[in-house]
């Protein structure tokens, strides 16, 4: 079973070295890595060129944001399963994608997710919000309940039938996507309940007030599109990420 893991990047020189390197050292050994770049201004893809060994394609050229980018590795993914590893995101451990396949075999299930951690930027071993995301059961996602979406990792056949990102959204197509699978399609998912991804703190979604609000219209607009709720969905979905940043 080959997995295609997918990274986006645009000027992402002081973190993509990180990335590359966590996926080159997972046990699991049918992997393809695709990064593909949005022409970038900065090092990074003299970094990349510089681990080019160990990247199996890449593509540099403009595009319309995160989701298309993340599109086109979609498009050019020969792997059975598809996954996404931001360019300033590591894996927990040299086995987390063998495990993660394991259990998508062990279940026979479209999709698998596990637990994600927030890092700080400066010291990787200094966490700041441990998210546990339990097992899955449709009436949750009513609840504002969502996989992280690094940990979530889905056949590729799931994206070709029901469709890959919507890039009308710019911060929540993550969410509108798994929303689509999840509740709308109903596609079959196990949970792996462990630490699978690390990811630096300070992505899109988060970094200012202004991209805070913007991702909750965007994610009240997801929910209604899935018919899965509204404001007082996003409500609960942002209230229960408090007690994640009190778990170590």
């Amino acid at each position: 079973m080959r997995i295609t893991i997918i990274t986006a990047t645009y000027n992402s020189e002081a973190t993509i070295a990180d990335a590359i390197y966590s996926v080159t050292s997972q046990s699991y050994s049918d992997i393809e890595h695709l990064i593909i770049d949005g022409d970038s201004t900065d090092k990074t893809l003299e970094v990349i060129n510089s681990t080019k060994n160990r990247v199996t394609k890449i593509i540099s050229e403009p595009d319309k944001g995160i989701y298309d980018a993340l599109n086109k590795g979609i498009e050019n993914a020969t792997g059975e399963i598809i996954a996404f590893l931001h360019a300033d995101d590591i894996y927990a451990s040299s086995n987390s994608v063998e495990a993660i396949i394991e259990t998508l075999k062990t279940n026979k299930t479209d999709a698998a997710y596990a637990d994600l951690q927030y890092i700080s930027k400066n010291n990787t071993n200094t966490i700041i919000r441990h998210w546990t995301s339990g097992a899955f059961a449709y009436s949750k996602l009513k609840k504002g309940w969502m996989p992280p979406h690094p940990t979530f990792f889905v056949k590729k056949s799931i994206y070709q039938k029901y469709g890959k990102f919507d890039t009308s959204f710019k911060i929540a197509a993550d969410y509108d996507t798994v929303l689509r699978f999840l509740g709308k399609e109903k596609i079959s998912v196990a949970y792996y309940p462990q630490v699978l991804v690390k990811m630096k703190l300070g992505g899109e979604s988060n970094k200012n007030i202004s991209n805070i609000l913007k991702k909750m219209k965007e994610d009240v607009r997801a929910l209604r599109k899935n018919k899965m709720g509204g404001w007082h969905t996003v409500f609960m979905k942002n209230i229960t990420k408090i007690p994640q940043l009190f778990k170590k």
